[in-house]
């Protein structure tokens, strides 16, 4: 279940996002019946259909002709089935309500034109530009603030055969290192992590 994490971004059970987007899409050959009492079933129906597939509205505008929404999908469902999904669901209900629309000059069985349109809404490159070095500059003054990077590496004996056993689990006293980085013929990691 998806929920808002204040501000901007969303989170999932193992997953923090901003995907949103702008889509745009018409009714066949573009007819403009997209008014009074059908285009608030389209709204209503619209804004429930995306609650039902955890999509948020950020801004939903039906126009006589086309639909505009703006909204953050999950990163588990793609837009493309999303938007099948919806302008099915969409279609399927406004031919119930208004079966007259089935008849000439409109559809048939098809409400909505093929394809549609879709852009994503998402940070300004700028912005996410200086985000990337700043992230950069924290781990570097991190790094410098741990004296670099080491991994520590335990020697203790077993008990019953004396064998020595390397193990990480137990630190050593303060201020001693016992064997660090590549010198234990080990893959370099942070300061302190297994």
């Amino acid at each position: 279940m998806a929920e808002k994490q204040g501000g901007k971004y969303r989170k999932l059970t193992h997953t923090v996002y901003q995907c949103n987007y702008h889509i745009v899409w018409v009714p066949k050959y573009r007819y403009r019946v997209l008014e009074g009492p059908i285009k608030k079933a389209v709204e209503q129906d619209t804004r429930a259909l995306c609650k039902w597939k955890e999509v948020e509205v950020i801004e939903l505008s039906v126009q006589p002709d086309h639909i505009h929404l703006v909204c953050s999908i999950p990163p588990k469902v793609a837009v493309s089935e999303f938007m099948g999904f919806l302008k099915g669901k969409l279609a399927i209900k406004i031919f119930k309500s208004y079966p007259r629309l089935k008849e000439k000059p409109y559809w048939g069985n098809h409400f909505w034109s093929r394809g549609y349109f879709v852009n994503t809404v998402g940070m300004d490159e700028d912005l996410i530009r200086r985000y990337v070095r700043y992230q950069e500059e924290e781990e570097k003054k991190r790094e410098r603030q741990r004296g670099g990077w080491v991994r520590f590496v335990f020697m203790r004996r077993d008990p019953l055969s004396g064998v020595a056993i390397r193990t990480n689990k137990k630190p050593p006293p303060l201020g001693v290192v016992v064997h660090s980085g590549r010198d234990a013929g080990l893959a370099d990691s942070p300061a302190g992590c297994e």
